[in-house]
């Protein structure tokens, strides 16, 4: 890439179709964690106009055998979490009392389980927990922002957090759920500079003029979150560019659980090894690896490694140990990499067991994770483990033996 360079990143609020669903899928999930922690789950969301298909494959060991609807009530958690999200205007096609829900959720494939049980099975490589599937996980940080986040998608998660805050507390009543935001950041040297346009799509009620949703966007929202230092008077705000925002929410598009995930990881700074995380329990490593993954790299920029790094690691079905791991630290490294990475296996585990435990990842955290971005919260580092940076003097320790022991053979 380039030292200058625009580039942009986009975010949704709640009400979005698509994070709808996401919040719906990862409501269930906490459900069954809630009633056993070693619950597999894999649910998916479907939402259009006013119908919800909830389908996938949840087995609670707690309940085996039984019919899910015996422990799991799946049609308030649905009203529940559309209600919470705020569509429930009378106006609202998608309303959270007038849905209706169609449940197909099954239990999980008992090959898939043998593969990730810590069993032996017959023609299983490995007798321990291994990955659920296949696979290639990213994790990614730099130091833009506090958070060790892009700067572009932290902006516009920032932006709609703000918008639902000022909606759910009533300080904006014409706001509705649905919305869209995205930022554009100079780049010079390779260094965030100055934001080049803000844009904020918000669905609003039919009786408040354009004018005044634009005013306030700027005022109240963009100039509030966005640091003052990033916008000169040359960025350009696009405010519901198209005129009119009142259809919003699964009544004028569909929505799809997992169909999000560049806004849930970096905004598309970092790269992304395709899976989705939400409805996912932890045995799925495209939730669990690609939250130990932002770990491990948050951790390395953290202890002043590099301004920014990147992880890659893969996994085979049924097999605990990844079959690869690279690092990639953009020439911005201030130790070898080879040291960072050897420094990496000897702080980090990359078994699933291994990663469920150090973060803790069996407890009923993912409603919390949905929306906004499932990186960059570091607010509540209690439930979001994987934000901590609590394993940096591990690392500087570890690479400060390695660099000793390679100038030691040198000097042998």
């Amino acid at each position: 890439m380039p030292k200058n360079f625009i580039f942009s990143s986009e975010s949704v609020g709640e009400g979005h179709p698509d994070k709808v669903c996401d919040t719906i899928s990862d409501a269930i999930l906490d459900a069954c964690l809630t009633i056993d922690p070693n619950s597999r789950v894999a649910c998916e969301t479907y939402a259009k106009s006013n119908v919800v298909i909830v389908g996938g494959e949840i087995t609670i060991p707690k309940h085996k055998g039984k019919n899910i609807e015996h422990y799991l009530n799946i049609n308030k958690i649905v009203r529940d979490v559309v209600s919470e999200i705020g569509y429930v205007h009378d106006d609202d096609i998608f309303h959270a009392e007038k849905i209706f829900i169609d449940n197909i959720l099954t239990s999980q494939s008992s090959d898939i389980a043998q593969g990730v049980d810590v069993k032996k099975s017959d023609h299983k490589i490995i007798h321990e927990q291994g990955a659920g599937d296949q696979g290639l996980m990213f994790g990614y940080a730099c130091d833009e922002t506090p958070e060790l986040m892009p700067a572009p998608i932290m902006y516009a998660h920032r932006l709609g957090r703000e918008l639902t805050r000022l909606r759910k507390e009533g300080k904006a009543k014409w706001l509705r759920p649905d919305a869209k935001t995205q930022v554009s950041v100079q780049y010079e040297d390779g260094i965030p500079v100055h934001v080049v346009n803000v844009v904020v799509s918000t669905q609003h009620t039919a009786d408040v003029q354009h004018d005044f949703i634009e005013r306030f966007i700027i005022e109240k929202v963009i100039r509030k979150v966005i640091p003052a230092k990033m916008l000169t008077a040359k960025t350009k705000f696009l405010i519901n560019p198209t005129g009119r925002f009142v259809i919003g929410g699964p009544q004028a598009d569909t929505g799809l659980t997992g169909r999000k995930i560049i806004v849930d990881t970096y905004g598309g700074m970092g790269r992304h090894g395709g899976g989705a995380f939400s409805g996912k329990d932890p045995t799925k490593v495209d939730r669990s690896a690609a939250y130990m993954g932002r770990y491990v790299a948050k951790n390395i920029v953290a202890a002043g490694f590099a301004k920014k790094c990147e992880l890659q690691f893969a996994y085979a079905i049924g097999c605990a140990d990844p079959v690869s791991i690279h690092i990639d630290t953009f020439q911005t490294a201030t130790i070898p990499e080879e040291v960072i990475k050897k420094a990496i296996e000897v702080t980090f585990s990359f078994k699933p067991a291994d990663i469920i435990t150090a973060l803790k990842l069996k407890r009923p955290i993912y409603s919390k994770t949905t929306n906004y971005g499932h990186f960059g919260k570091i607010h509540d580092l209690e439930s979001i483990t994987w934000e901590r940076t609590d394993k940096v003097a591990a690392l500087r320790k570890a690479a400060s033996k390695l660099i000793k022991s390679i100038k030691g053979s040198k000097i042998c």
